[in-house]
């Protein structure tokens, strides 16, 4: 099985360091580390919240940066598509994260770590997208996360193997899944709820200064949301995962309520 990894916060990102652990202790727990071939292919630098978007201007450069590790002067969405179409690689799964901040609701719209799992499931490979809602009272932690997400990344490795790509589909499966800001309890994981994402919008007050710079006020973690929706659930301690659309637009149904 061939397997990519990528991310929006930069090669070098803990979270990411974080994903290729989660994956291995995964693959390990069903004892098929060995039949997999993992490559990862990353922004050279911190893209976050770049959404969908591409590298235009310059020419985009590829710097293997240790072995099967490739990082890219480009986006996310560069990256996955540097991955599929220049470097020959034909991942069956496509994983992105692990983001150091939450991607819930509307923040898909601009979120880089989606949008590269997004990418993927454009291009008839399955992919998720991977977060971790994080708050200023809680340690910022990573040890964590290959048992939070032992379960999710083992079932959507199913997911994948069940797929066939030959087979034209509109998109491939894409999952959106966030793990909620809590102490970490030796061998206890949050419970995981499937549901829909959030389609409120931020509250956020802004003002433009005597110098013409705009200043914005968000308290994301105060911000409005939905009964039962992504927000929701993330921010009442579990693990959320949304099916999502990769055509989605956030007026339609996008998961289950």
């Amino acid at each position: 099985m061939k397997i990519l990894l990528t991310n929006d916060d930069g090669v070098d990102a803990p979270g990411l360091k974080a994903l290729s652990e989660c994956l291995q202790h995964t693959l390990r727990s069903r004892g098929s580390l060995e039949q997999c071939d993992v490559l990862v292919v990353a922004p050279n630098r911190c893209r976050s919240e770049c959404g969908h978007s591409l590298e235009s201007i310059r020419p985009l450069q590829v710097t293997e940066v240790s072995p099967r590790w490739h990082a890219v002067a480009g986006t996310p969405v560069d990256c996955v598509r540097v991955a599929l179409q220049a470097m020959s690689f034909a991942p069956d799964v496509v994983f992105s994260g692990v983001n150091a901040g939450a991607n819930l609701g509307i923040n898909l719209l601009v979120s880089g770590t989606f949008a590269a799992a997004r990418e993927a499931a454009l291009q008839g490979v399955p992919a998720m997208a991977i977060s971790h809602y994080r708050r200023p009272d809680v340690a910022k932690l990573w040890d964590h996360t290959p048992l939070w997400l032992e379960q999710t990344i083992g079932e959507f490795l199913d997911v994948a193997q069940g797929y066939d790509q030959r087979v034209p589909s509109l998109s491939a499966p894409l999952w959106n899944v966030n793990l909620p800001a809590i102490e970490p309890q030796s061998g206890w994981v949050p419970p995981r709820v499937e549901c829909a994402v959030d389609r409120k919008p931020l509250d956020r007050a802004g003002v433009v200064g005597e110098d013409g710079t705009v200043h914005f006020e968000l308290d994301f973690h105060a911000r409005p949301r939905e009964n039962g929706r992504d927000v929701d659930h993330c921010f009442s301690g579990a693990i959320t995962l949304s099916k999502v659309d990769p055509h989605f637009g956030l007026g339609g149904e996008t998961s289950v309520d």
